[in-house]
C-alpha cells in the first residue's frame, strides 16, 4: 500500500515528508538535554533515532498517517516533529489501539506558538482524513505539553510510570468542543 505523504501549510510553518537529509538533524533534536528532559524512557542515541526515523516512513506506507516534519516558512529550517504513530510499548486496551500523537520542536522554537500552530494543523487533517480517537503520553514534568493536550482535547485516562517518568495517558475523541 503505498501512500503519498500530504504537506500542510499554515501562516509560519510547512508539515512535510521527512527527507533523508532530515535524518542529521532529526537525530540531534532527540538527543538534545532541552528535549530529553521532556520525554519518558532513556536518551535517544543515534541508532534509536534512524529505527524512529526509517518506522516513521513506513508508517505513512502502512497505515496512511505519521509524523511530518516541521519546518518555518521563513528559514525552511527543519525546527522539529508532529503527526501520529501506533506505539510499540503497551500500556492497556484503551489506550494501545488508538494512533498516538506526539509532536516535538527544538527548544529555540518554543514559546512562540509553533507547536500548537503544528499540532493544530496535524490534528485538523486526522479529522478530516483519519476520523476517531487518538491518544497521548505526556511525561507529568511537561506542562506546556499538557496545556497543548488540553487545548487539542485531549482528556486524562490514567497517570502510569514510575520513579523519576511519570506519565499521563490521554485520550481524545474527536475536535476538542467550546468549553
Amino acid at each position: 500500500m503505498i501512500r503519498s505523504i500530504p504537506n500542510i501549510n499554515t501562516s509560519r510553518l510547512a508539515l512535510r515528508a521527512m527527507r533523508p537529509e532530515d535524518f542529521d538533524h532529526y537525530a540531534e533534536i532527540a538527543t538534545l538535554p532541552e528535549t530529553l528532559r521532556n520525554l519518558s524512557g532513556p536518551a535517544w542515541g543515534r541508532r534509536r533515532a534512524w529505527e524512529a526515523f526509517l518506522r516513521n516512513a513506513g508508517h505513512w506506507q502502512m497505515t496512511g498517517f505519521g509524523q511530518w516534519a516541521v519546518t518555518e516558512l521563513a528559514t525552511r529550517r527543519m525546527i522539529g516533529h508532529v503527526g501520529f504513530f501506533y506505539g510499540t510499548e503497551p500500556v492497556g486496551e484503551d489506550f494501545d489501539s488508538f494512533p498516538e500523537a506526539d509532536w516535538l520542536l527544538v527548544p529555540e522554537a518554543q514559546g512562540k506558538g509553533l507547536a500548537i500552530e503544528a499540532a493544530n494543523a496535524a490534528h485538523d487533517w486526522h479529522d478530516r482524513v483519519i476520523p476517531g480517537a487518538l491518544v497521548i503520553r505526556i511525561n507529568l514534568r511537561n506542562t506546556p505539553s499538557l496545556r497543548m493536550a488540553d487545548q487539542l482535547g485531549y482528556r486524562e485516562l490514567r497517570r502510569t510510570g514510575e520513579g523519576d517518568d511519570p506519565v499521563i495517558l490521554m485520550r481524545r475523541n474527536g475536535p476538542p468542543t467550546a468549553r
